[in-house]
């Protein structure tokens, strides 16, 4: 029933950043994730957050240069992005779960989230 619609994506310079977010129709009462895809390869899992700003989790790849955030007041989640490489380069796409899950583990599954977006181009150059 909820509908989630990422913007923000853009061509970006390596070493820039970019903020990405995610607007859903109504709330979502479990975790939030960003996946990301680029051709050829399979889809990877970016961040995850809880119900709160609290607890967040980051694949280890993005860990210290991105930042997911959630704003239940607006139904909006977002994914501020510094240090931007080559590598960033994908499809981002956001999803939301209906339940929350308090192993970590299962943050990076995306068979966890029900709710999905149809992703914003990141591209970053070089």
């Amino acid at each position: 029933q909820v509908q989630l619609v990422e913007s923000g994506g853009r061509l970006v310079q390596a070493g820039g950043s970019l903020r990405l977010s995610c607007a859903a129709s109504g709330r979502i009462g479990g975790n939030m994730g960003w996946f990301r895809q680029a051709p050829g390869r399979e889809r990877e899992f970016v961040a995850a957050i809880g119900t709160s700003n609290d607890t967040t989790g980051y694949a280890d790849s993005v860990k210290g240069r991105f930042t997911i955030s959630r704003d239940n007041a607006k139904n909006t989640m977002y994914l501020q992005m510094s240090s931007l490489k080559p590598e960033d380069t994908a499809v981002y796409v956001c999803a939301g779960a209906n339940t929350l899950y308090l192993t970590s583990t299962f943050w990076a599954d995306s068979s966890a989230y029900y709710y999905w977006g149809q992703g914003t181009q990141v591209t970053v150059s070089s």
